[in-house]
């Protein structure tokens, strides 16, 4: 199986000086996931964590919801023509009576991120194959109330957790990283890739795995920014919270706003911009505040 890093020759030029030295590297390499043996799609990501990737990415297409749809994953024996496996191919089964669905058709209306598609069919396409529900009502005072309540000195805190537990990114500065916390800001679980789309797809998959959907008491912290197909991955496993060091785009704001979804950026030291879903947060009146 593909290794987290390599190691690669390196020209380290420093104030002048020049040397060799040896690197590491975090490394790269495509898999390839099967639906039922079909091909489905190719991602490009860091070796690790690969039937949770897969068992995530295929909730973010609205295939699974529960562990009990899933029949198995494998690796695919003689992916390369001499018959080797190269650990690059899987195959994940559906359990008997999961319905596949048309794959060919769901990626052309569904699968926004991989396919380019935005705006209102982007919108539209989660909403109506999203599982769960995570609107709350927006009145902090309703008896419901919402199910995750958040100080703002946790969401504070959330970024050094996630910095101090990327133990790849620490050896080689070339990884993202998603992480699922408590309302309380407690760590439940935490995955690096080179795609930070990847990580979060291993924080859903290994989820579904354990029976843990949907995740309607949890906040996802990520790093980088926070796109279009991260929101749509947090509202697919229901994930009421999504929170990310860097800025939003305009269509993720958009998803948020009618999902219900809260959206945290420019989260850094005891600063961040709420774009959406602020009820959930414990916010003090100021005379600042419109």
């Amino acid at each position: 199986m593909g290794r987290v890093t390599e190691r690669r020759r390196v020209l380290r030029i420093r104030d002048g000086a020049v040397s060799t030295r040896p690197d590491t590297l975090v490394a790269e390499e495509p898999l390839e996931i099967r639906l039922n043996g079909k091909p489905l799609a190719i991602t490009m990501r860091t070796p690790g964590d690969d039937f949770a990737l897969a068992a995530g990415f295929l909730v973010s297409e609205g295939v699974l919801g529960s562990a009990d749809e899933l029949a198995n994953i494998v690796y695919c024996a003689g992916a390369t023509d001499e018959g080797s496996n190269t650990y690059n191919v899987v195959d994940v089964r559906l359990a008997p009576g999961v319905a596949v669905p048309d794959i060919a058709l769901e990626r052309n209306v569904y699968t926004t991120s991989s396919c380019g598609l935005c705006g209102k069919a982007s919108l539209d396409a989660v909403r109506t194959t999203a599982r769960w529900s995570i609107e709350d009502p927006e009145d902090p005072d309703d008896p419901a109330g919402p199910r995750v309540r958040l100080e703002p000195s946790v969401l504070s805190s959330l970024p050094d957790t996630l910095r101090a537990s990327q133990r790849v990114f620490e050896r080689t500065g070339g990884l993202h990283a998603a992480a699922l916390f408590t309302a309380e800001g407690e760590l439940l679980d935490v995955r690096e890739d080179v795609g930070r789309h990847n990580a979060v797809d291993k924080i859903v998959g290994r989820a579904l795995q354990q029976g843990g959907l949907p995740l309607r008491d949890s906040v996802l912290m990520v790093s980088g920014r926070a796109s279009f197909e991260l929101a749509q991955k947090s509202v697919m496993a229901g994930i009421p919270v999504l929170a990310a060091v860097s800025a939003p785009s305009s269509l993720a704001v958009d998803l948020a706003a009618e999902s219900g979804l809260t959206l945290v950026g420019f989260l850094r030291g005891t600063s961040m911009n709420v774009y959406a879903g602020e009820h959930r947060l414990a916010l003090r009146t100021t005379a600042g505040r419109a």
